[in-house]
């Protein structure tokens, strides 16, 4: 997999624990591992530009997903042909304030939040409640084996 992550948010992240998760999480999911993804980490007002351009919400938020080439998860014996999965925007600012919230750590939130934008990027969702079911277990699932 081709996993490209730039942090420009300022603060120090854990860069070394987000690409393994993301590299877990693709091949988990039976991406090509000639596929690629792109994840950047930004400051709240870089993260509020995306969120407004984005969604037309002002406000930083934690993390945004913008799929590109519409890949879907492929099976054991058939991979997702290769092609630009999309591109992680995440606030890790924001992550923090959360983590604290919930009461675990910051890197705990960050690969949360990694784990969820993958799967959205790869068309799950949560709007439905058995959507969410899907995508919630799955999501546990990445985590608790990574």
């Amino acid at each position: 997999m081709s996993i490209e992550i730039e942090n420009e948010s300022g603060v120090e992240a854990p860069l070394e624990e987000i690409l393994n998760l993301a590299d877990f999480a693709l091949a988990k999911m039976h991406i090509d591992p000639a596929a690629d993804i792109e994840i950047l980490l930004v400051d709240e007002n870089v993260m509020e530009s995306y969120h407004l351009d984005w969604m037309q919400e002002s406000g930083p938020t934690d993390v945004l997903s913008q799929p590109i080439d519409g890949l879907r998860p492929g099976k054991p014996n058939s991979l997702t042909p290769a092609g630009h999965l999309g591109l992680i925007v995440l606030c890790p600012q924001v992550a923090k304030k959360q983590a604290e919230t919930a009461g675990h750590s910051e890197l705990q939130e960050v690969l949360i939040l990694v784990a969820h934008s993958i799967l959205h990027l790869l068309g799950y969702d949560h709007a439905e409640k058995e959507e969410e079911k899907v995508m919630f277990a799955l999501q546990q699932e990445m985590l608790e084996s990574i």
